[in-house]
């Protein structure tokens, strides 16, 4: 059988569903999610190996204006994915107006001539008439390779950004196994599954404040997987936060995390979670490459 590949970077700007986008083409959870902007930190890649196509999505941190330097570092991850790619999904919301964020990733795209679809999400929230608006306002904007409306919390569309994105591909050997589903090593996917975890359980800027190491990940002969987590937030007035009252909200945030790291791993997980401070360390070059974010 002759095997092709697609290299394929998802961009956009922060809370348009790129990492709900693609774990729904993956059919698996390998990017977090939540409701709150600049959720993914680092590239992530989702392998999909359909037939003989086999397709690597780049899932990449929210194209916004940063205030640290993790914010720097994610902003450059988004620059440099589209760079060398068979393929962008531009990702934007059912909105006709084109953002500052938006002009701004479209006139990098059309600067390295990259193939681009622009991607329409969540088109389950607006009435179909509505979209012919929006799809005016970006094709005034630049020429597109191709236009397709998805939701992607719904799956519908998927099918035809599937058969799009094959005609990219080309001429190749696979560059995974066929039933490897991301590069992400598994501990990083554990420690992601945490933070996505602390999104969706803390208000305000605590979530963001957070990384999450893990420090022991270990294998027993029946399969049972013991891991160890320790979470760095920037205040001591966090730390009391994530505890949580005789603490309830670790307990909450970690029991999450386990049931979502079972189905990842396929076995039980018996977690440990630790809480420490680190004031400051998103402006700090060598705590931000510390916690994994590498250029």
């Amino acid at each position: 059988m002759a095997t092709k590949t697609a290299m394929i970077t998802i961009a956009g700007r922060p809370n348009v569903g790129k990492s709900t986008l693609m774990n729904a083409l993956i059919g698996e959870k390998i990017a977090i999610v939540s409701n709150k902007p600049q959720t993914t930190r680092n590239r992530i890649s989702g392998i999909l190996t359909r037939g003989d196509n086999q397709f690597v999505f780049m899932d990449t941190p929210g194209f916004h204006k940063p205030r640290t330097k993790l914010g720097d570092y994610m902003v450059n991850v988004t620059r440099e994915s589209i760079a060398d790619v068979d393929l962008t999904i531009l990702v934007v919301e059912p909105i006709a107006h084109v953002g500052t964020q938006e002009e701004v990733l479209i006139e990098q795209l059309m600067a390295k001539k990259c193939p681009t679809i622009l991607l329409i999400n969540k088109i389950d929230t607006v009435e179909k008439d509505e979209l012919l608006a929006v799809i005016a306002a970006y094709s005034e904007k630049a020429k597109f390779d191709a236009i397709i409306p998805v939701s992607a919390k719904k799956g519908d569309g998927l099918e035809q950004l599937l058969d799009e994105c094959a005609k990219y591909a080309s001429p190749s050997p696979f560059l995974f196994p066929e039933d490897q589903t991301t590069d992400q090593p598994e501990r990083q996917v554990m420690a992601e599954i945490i933070r996505e975890k602390l999104l969706w359980c803390l208000d305000r800027e605590v979530p963001h404040g957070t990384a999450v190491e893990i420090t022991r990940f270990s294998e027993r002969d029946n399969g049972i997987i013991d891991l160890d987590a320790t979470i760095y937030c920037e205040k001591a007035s966090h730390k009391g936060i994530i505890i949580g009252k005789q603490g309830a909200m670790l307990k909450k945030i970690s029991t999450m995390a386990r049931t979502d790291c079972e189905k990842f791993m396929g076995t039980k997980v018996y977690l440990t979670t630790w809480v420490k401070v680190k004031e400051n360390w998103r402006d700090s070059d060598f705590l931000v490459r510390n916690f994994g974010y590498k250029e």
